[in-house]
């Protein structure tokens, strides 16, 4: 329920604002205000009246009125609300929101609040996988604004794809988990990201292709769902999300050290690429050549922080998932790695080079159970991780 909580909802130009008046008396039957802001480009779609009639509130249209601006200026309107929602979220909505625009009250109201951002995409399918439209979406995603959506399906210029505004049940369950009221509310998940990297002199270190993209996806998407999230990370490629605990290592031995302090926990998932060995002992000065003789390094095996959490008597998680990055055999080393760590989850992803997995935007992963095997289809990490977020929350709920 959505009681006592207050919806600033930006309606932008499109079609699919004529869902934004159900989703206003959605809304409202959850117990929430709504305080409507139309752009010039929605009044085309829906009116001033129908938008103020459902919302029992002024419908603010316009950055200049100056009546407005007395009564309550495009500062305080910005951080009035406990969340601001954005339905539909235009293709210009977007690149303004992600490029820091304000030419108008929504623009403006945007780059003005205080609060968290929702956003619901809603455009032709070819807008939508533009490079310039999916720049934009990562700009946002890094800047923690949240998404739902947009689905797949035929749209009203005729074409098919992803493109269409979520639907309304949708987006009041995307608005309860960004006030905290997800299925994982109340719960805390430690997450251990990217890869660690094992130096060899001050200059020089052992590391991997990972980029952490996976890991922080995933505490992204456990966040959305209401979790209070310990990110873990390596030196990752990707900007750690908004809204979580973040802990920045860059050894395996920091990354355990960090995970012990973390818990406990209701759940672990250890999305890190975490390297295998070190070196035994490191140089402190930069190992120079010396007429083509090669220098002596020994290696040691890293303690290994997956098999460890799994074992525990005391604190262990109610849920411990690992991944397997493998480049052969996928499931039969992924079935074999969940039994030898002991853990109760393992997520296998081929990651051979022709893939182009390890360090890209989509991911092709198996889950793999105490149950058996279920295979997803590739899809973006992003929508990884909210589908493995998603089976967490039922896990756990169970």
């Amino acid at each position: 329920m959505l009681v006592d909580k207050t919806i600033l909802l930006v309606i932008g130009g499109g079609i699919a604002a004529f869902k934004s008046l159900d989703l206003i008396r959605r809304l409202r039957d959850e117990g929430a205000r709504v305080v409507p802001v139309l752009t010039k480009a929605a009044e085309e779609f829906v009116t001033p009246l129908s938008v103020s009639a459902l919302s029992a509130e002024k419908c603010y249209r316009d950055l200049f009125d100056l009546t407005d601006e007395a009564e309550m200026g495009h500062i305080e309107l910005s951080r009035l609300a406990d969340l601001v929602v954005v339905a539909p979220a235009t293709a210009d909505l977007l690149g303004k929101m992600a490029n820091g625009l304000a030419n108008d009250l929504a623009s403006t109201l945007l780059m003005a609040t205080d609060k968290r951002v929702l956003v619901a995409p809603a455009m032709n399918v070819k807008m939508w996988e533009h490079p310039a439209t999916q720049r934009n979406v990562a700009t946002l995603k890094s800047d923690g604004v949240l998404f739902v959506g947009p689905d797949e399906g035929p749209m009203a210029c005729g074409e098919f794809g992803y493109g269409r505004m979520s639907e309304v049940p949708d987006i009041i369950a995307a608005t309860s988990a960004a006030l905290g009221d997800g299925p994982l509310k109340g719960k805390h998940i430690l997450v251990t990201s990217g890869p660690t990297h094992e130096p060899i002199d001050p200059v020089r270190y052992i590391a991997n292709r990972s980029s952490g993209a996976q890991g922080t996806a995933i505490a992204a998407a456990l966040r959305d769902l209401g979790a209070r999230v310990s990110f873990v990370t390596g030196p990752a490629d990707v900007p750690p999300p908004q809204g979580v605990d973040v802990i920045a290592v860059q050894t395996a031995a920091e990354m355990k050290t960090a995970v012990d302090r973390a818990l406990p926990a209701d759940a672990a998932i250890f999305a890190a690429a975490v390297a295998d060995w070190r070196v035994t002992s490191a140089s402190g000065s930069k190992i120079k050549k010396t007429n083509g003789k090669l220098p002596e390094i020994t290696f040691s095996e890293n303690e290994d922080i997956l098999a460890g959490v799994s074992a525990l008597k005391k604190n262990r998680p109610a849920l411990v998932v690992g991944f397997a990055a493998e480049t052969d055999d996928v499931i039969a080393h992924a079935t074999a790695k969940r039994a030898r760590k002991g853990c109760d989850w393992i997520v296998a992803n081929d990651v051979s080079p022709e893939t182009g997995i390890m360090g890209g935007s989509e991911n092709d992963v198996t889950l793999i159970t105490a149950e058996g095997l279920e295979n997803w289809p590739r899809m973006a990490k992003s929508e990884v991780a909210r589908t493995l977020a998603a089976r967490i929350a039922a896990a756990l709920n169970g």
